[in-house]
Formats: structure tokens, sequence, C-alpha cells
């Protein structure tokens, strides 16, 4: 048996160019409904809120797929790595270590990621349905 297969190179890159732009989009009309998310959670330790205060989107790398939330205090990555610190909680509730995994995979409606889907169909030449 013999099976011969042509790739059409037009539809992969429409719809690969579909999905950075896409996220480019979704990022640019969300990014402080993200952050303001997040911040809504309670998830992240607060003593003073500086480290809230310091979360920025980095889209540095949006055209390769990836975009990062960086908390830009010296202290972020220790109290983000050690789950097992006693995190105060009378300011936020929920305050832990690994703060934006909790967040992640909580309870709540995920618009951010309909909107790309929604983004990522109309971009992609009609090839996504």
């Amino acid at each position: 048996m013999k099976v011969k297969t042509k790739m059409n190179r037009r539809a992969l890159s429409e719809i690969s160019g579909g999905a950075v732009e896409a996220l480019q989009q979704t990022i640019a009309g969300s990014r402080n409904s993200i952050l303001g998310e997040i911040m809504a959670a309670e998830v992240t330790p607060k003593q003073t809120g500086e480290l809230e205060r310091s979360a920025h989107i980095d889209e540095a790398q949006s055209k390769r797929g990836k975009v990062s939330i960086v908390y830009d205090t010296p202290y972020a990555r220790r109290l983000y790595y050690h789950p097992e610190y006693n995190f105060r909680r009378d300011k936020n509730r929920d305050a832990q270590g690994l703060w934006l995994e909790a967040w992640a995979t909580g309870k709540k409606d995920n618009i951010i990621k309909k909107v790309f889907s929604k983004l990522w169909q109309k971009l992609a030449g009609g090839f996504i349905r």
C-alpha cells in the first residue's frame, strides 16, 4: 500500500500566523483584565502590596507564541517556589506559593481562552472551525 500526501503550505502558514496574531491581539485587549483577575483572586502573597504592583505581562516572545506574567521584585522567585512558607492571609485570603498555578486552575470562566479561540478561528482564513 502506498500513500502520497501533499501539504498545503499556505494553509499551514495561515494557521500558524493566525495563532500568533490572535495571541498578540488577545494580550493587547486584555492585559489589564488578566492582571486584575489575578489580583481579584487574592492568591498573591501580600504584605505591602509591592509584589502585586510589580506584575506585568512580558510580550517579548509573543511572535513565538509565548507570553509571560512577570513579578519584578527580588523576592518574587523565593516566595513563588516555596509553598511551604506560612503566608499572611489577612490581606489576601488565599495567599500561597505557586499562586499562578492556583489562579490558572481555579474555578473561573476563562474568557481569555475563549477570546483567543474566536480570534484564531477568524484569522486562520476559514481553516479552523
